[in-house]
C-alpha cells in the first residue's frame, strides 16, 4: 500500500500577475508558467499582487492583496463586507461591465458547447442592482467566543457565517435590520439551535421562516413576534421538515402582481418564485413579445411552476398546457388560474426527466413551446419538443452551460434555428447568468 500524498504546500509571499480575463464565476484569470491561476477580486487588464490560496493539478487559486494597475472597470463595492461575504462576487466591477461579462459568457457558452450562434444578440434586461433580493436563505450562528449571533450569507469559500450588520442586496426592510434581529436571537435559550432564516417577500408583506432545532420558550416567542411587528415582518417557524412550516402568530398571504397582465399570484413562503420582481416583470413581457402567441394557437409550458409564464400566455392563446413536477406548485397554479378568472389552461404533474410515453398531453400538437427548466437543463425532453411540431420554442435558462448544450440539440439535431438570445440580470453583483433564447423551425 503506497503512502498517502500530503496536501500541496502553498507558495509563500506575494506574486505579481497581469490578469487576462474573467472566469465563469467572476474570478480573474492569469497564467503563471503555463498554468491557469484564478484570482478572486481581480479584473481583466489589471496588474495585481496576490497570495496563493490553493494549488491544484489543473489550476491554482489566489486572492488579491494589492491592485498595482487598476482597471477602468473597477469601482468601490457598495458593501464593506465584499470580498469576505460569499453572497456577491462582482461588486468591484462597474454594473454595465457586469452585464457585458454575462452577455459574453452566454455567447461563449453557445459557441463552445452548443456550436450555435444566434442571429441576433438582444439588449440585456436589467433593474436596480440594490435591494433586489426578495427570496434568500440566511445562515444563523451563535459564536460563543464573540458572545454574539451572526446572520448573513456564508463567507467566500467557507462554512462560516459572515459577520455583517446589513446587506445592501436584500430587500431593505430586512437587509438594513439584521443587527437588531441578531441581538434578539442572542438572548434566547436556543440561540445556538437556530441555524437558518428564510426570507420571502411579496408585494405587500414579508415572511421570515425561523428554522428551529428546539422550541422557543413562550416569552421568547412573544419577543420575537414583537420585534417582527416593529419591522413589519411576519414570523413563521419550521421545527421539522418543510411541511412543518407554520405561522408563529398571524398568518400572511404572500402575493406578487403582474400589472401589465392584470394578474395576481398567491404563493407560500417556501414556494419557488423569482427573487427579483422588476426583472421578472420585464422577463415575462419579453417572453410574450418574442414568442408572439396568437388567439388561435395552442402552447405548451414546461417546468411551469406557479404559472408565472402560463397565465400570461393564456391571456393571448387559445389553449395552454402547463406541466410541472412539483404537485404543490401545480395545485397553487390551478388556484391562481381560478382566482384570475382564466379557463383555457390545463395543468399536469409530470417528472419531465422520465419517460412521458403514457402522458396524453405529450402526444398532442402545439404551435409553440416555452420551457423554464432548472440548472440541469432540459436535454431529456428535446425529442419531445420536436415531436410536438412546434414552430417556435422559447427557452428561459438559469445556467448558460445547459442552455448551450440544449440549444445545440435543438439546432443541430431537431431542425430549429436560434433566432435571438440575451441575458437577464436577475442576480446583480453575482456571476449568475439568466438568459432567454428563441428558436424557430
Amino acid at each position: 500500500m503506497g503512502r498517502r500524498r500530503g496536501k500541496k504546500r502553498l507558495p509563500e509571499g506575494e506574486f505579481s500577475a497581469m490578469v487576462e480575463s474573467l472566469s465563469h464565476d467572476g474570478r480573474g484569470v492569469t497564467h503563471i508558467d503555463g498554468k491557469a491561476v484564478f484570482i478572486h477580486g481581480a479584473l481583466p487588464g489589471e496588474r495585481v499582487l496576490f497570495n496563493y490560496s490553493h494549488i491544484g493539478r489543473t489550476h491554482d487559486e489566489g486572492v488579491v492583496r494589492e491592485i498595482l494597475e487598476p482597471s477602468d472597470d473597477r469601482v468601490v463595492p457598495i458593501c464593506e463586507h465584499f470580498g469576505i461575504c460569499g453572497g456577491c462576487s462582482l461588486q468591484h466591477m462597474r454594473s454595465d461591465r457586469q452585464i457585458g461579462f454575462k452577455q459574453q459568457s452566454l455567447i461563449d457558452a453557445l459557441n463552445r458547447i452548443g456550436k450555435v450562434r444566434p442571429d441576433h444578440i438582444e439588449p440585456p434586461i436589467t433593474s436596480h442592482p440594490s435591494g433586489y433580493r426578495k427570496k434568500a436563505r440566511l445562515g444563523v450562528k451563535y459564536v460563543a467566543a464573540k458572545q454574539k449571533v451572526l446572520i448573513g450569507f456564508r463567507e467566500r469559500g467557507s462554512s462560516f457565517i459572515t459577520d455583517i450588520d446589513h446587506c445592501p442586496v436584500l430587500h431593505p426592510a430586512v437587509g438594513e435590520n439584521l443587527r437588531p434581529l441578531a441581538e434578539l436571537i442572542g438572548t434566547f435559550s436556543i440561540r445556538d439551535r437556530i441555524p437558518q432564516i428564510e426570507l420571502a417577500v411579496g408585494d405587500d408583506g414579508i415572511i421570515l421562516i425561523f428554522r428551529l432545532l428546539d422550541s422557543l420558550l413562550p416569552d421568547e416567542a412573544e419577543r420575537l413576534v414583537a420585534l417582527c411587528e416593529r419591522y413589519h415582518w411576519t414570523p413563521y417557524v419550521q421545527e421539522a421538515g418543510p411541511d412543518s412550516v407554520r405561522p408563529l402568530a398571524d398568518q400572511l398571504q404572500l402575493f406578487y402582481e403582474l400589472p401589465d397582465e392584470m394578474l395576481r399570484f398567491d404563493f407560500l413562503p417556501t414556494d419557488f418564485t423569482q427573487v427579483n420582481t422588476g426583472v421578472n416583470r420585464m422577463m415575462i413581457a419579453q417572453a410574450m413579445e418574442w414568442l408572439r402567441p396568437s388567439p388561435d394557437e395552442t402552447i405548451l409550458d414546461l417546468f411551469c411552476g406557479l404559472g408565472n409564464f402560463t397565465l400570461p400566455l393564456a391571456r393571448r392563446a387559445r389553449q395552454v398546457t402547463g406541466v410541472e413536477g412539483d404537485v404543490a406548485l401545480v395545485r397553487r397554479a390551478m388556484e391562481n388560474m381560478e382566482k384570475n378568472g382564466i379557463g383555457n389552461v390545463s395543468f399536469h404533474v409530470a417528472n419531465l426527466y422520465e419517460s412521458l410515453e403514457h402522458a396524453g398531453w405529450a402526444r398532442q400538437h402545439y404551435d409553440a413551446v416555452l420551457l423554464d427548466p432548472p440548472r440541469s437543463g432540459a436535454l431529456e425532453i428535446m425529442p419531445l419538443i420536436e415531436a410536438t411540431g412546434a414552430s417556435r420554442v422559447l427557452y428561459v435558462s438559469c445556467y448558460p452551460g445547459t442552455l448551450a448544450r440544449d440549444a445545440g440539440e435543438l439546432v443541430n439535431r431537431h431542425g430549429y434555428r436560434m433566432v435571438r438570445a440575451g441575458v437577464m440580470d436577475m442576480f446583480p453583483h453575482t456571476a449568475h447568468v439568466e438568459s432567454m433564447a428563441l428558436f424557430e423551425r
